[in-house]
C-alpha cells in the first residue's frame, strides 16, 4: 500500500495527528493483508522523516525528482514499512 500526500495543517501541527494517521494507515494496510506500507518524502522534511522513522518505516533508498533536482542535490527519499511480520 502506498501512503501518499498526508499533511496535517499548520494549527493542528504538534498534537500527535500525523503519528495518528499514519497508525491508522498501518492498521487498514494490516487488516487487509497488505505486506508493506511505502511511502516517499523529500529532503527538506525533517520533521516528516523522523516520524515515519520513529514509527518503524526503514529508508529504502533515494532518488531525484528530475535532471534539475540532480543539478541541486536534491532528493526524494523512499521508506517502507513491512507489516508481514505482524508488527
Amino acid at each position: 500500500l502506498e501512503l501518499k500526500r498526508m499533511s496535517v495543517s499548520r494549527e493542528h501541527r504538534g498534537r500527535g495527528l500525523a503519528r495518528a494517521l499514519c497508525r491508522e494507515v498501518l492498521g487498514f494496510a494490516r487488516a487487509r493483508g497488505y505486506g508493506a506500507v511505502v511511502l516517499s518524502t523529500s529532503m527538506v522534511q525533517v520533521a516528516a522523516q523522523r516520524l515515519y522513522e520513529g514509527l518503524g518505516f526503514r529508508k529504502v533508498g533515494a532518488s531525484y525528482p528530475s535532471l534539475l533536482g540532480t543539478l541541486l542535490n536534491f532528493q526524494i527519499f523512499h521508506y517502507r514499512y513491512e507489516l508481514g511480520d505482524g508488527t
